[in-house]
């Protein structure tokens, strides 16, 4: 496991745990975004990929296309200007398979450091949710690559590498230790204790009182 996460740190440390794939990750990001930008100096933000489905070249179930519609939906009328390209479900073949769109999310971290990680998180929730593209496949992740910059032959060599793989198993490792099993999850880690930070979609202030109670 990565020393990085979880050895002892006298600062805050925030651990956003998500999934490119993730409906509600996609819901989360404006609230995110507002949150991130009233942080705390002294708070440190590190994300973890948590790793949603694994892989697999299945078709994804009916029953399951028809619960994440309605998920779909549920969001549109729960977040204000959240919305979903629904032509998705007719265009692709689906699949209940978000490991490979991780590992493209470690691949450009290891090129752009987090700025490469935000733009890929960024590129893979706009082909899936805007685009109606299929993130699950190899060449939309490429393409992605192509749309943020990346060295895109670096990237298609690390995307199936051992060692890319190696890290999203050590991230989907430190959420399991996080509690983090669905996401998105907030966690302050302080003096080796971990406090879960109530996600919010509507009102990051909450997130933000939560926050400086623990580390005042």
């Amino acid at each position: 496991m990565p020393e990085f996460p979880i050895s002892a740190h006298t600062s805050p440390r925030l651990f956003y745990i998500y999934d490119p794939m993730c409906s509600w990750c996609y819901a989360f990001v404006k609230s995110w975004h507002a949150l991130r930008l009233v942080l705390p100096a002294e708070v440190q933000v590190i994300y973890i990929v948590g790793g949603l489905a694994p892989d697999t070249e299945e078709p994804m179930p009916e029953t399951m296309r028809i619960m994440i519609q309605h998920t779909w939906q549920k969001i549109e009328k729960m977040v204000p200007g959240v919305q979903f390209n629904h032509d998705f479900w007719v265009c692709n073949t689906p699949r209940r398979s978000t490991y490979l769109a991780c590992r493209a999310i470690l691949a450009a971290k290891k090129q752009r450091g987090i700025a490469g990680l935000i733009d890929m998180l960024c590129a893979i929730q706009t082909a899936y949710y805007q685009k109606a593209q299929n993130p699950s496949l190899p060449e939309t992740l490429t393409v992605c690559a192509s749309e943020i910059g990346l060295d895109v032959t670096l990237f298609e060599t690390d995307l199936v590498s051992e060692s890319i793989n190696n890290t999203l198993i050590q991230e989907i490792q430190v959420a399991r230790k996080l509690n983090a099993f669905s996401f998105p999850t907030l966690c302050l880690m302080l003096d080796e204790k971990i406090h879960p930070i109530k996600v919010e979609y509507l009102d990051h202030q909450k997130m933000l009182n939560e926050i400086n109670t623990v580390i005042t």
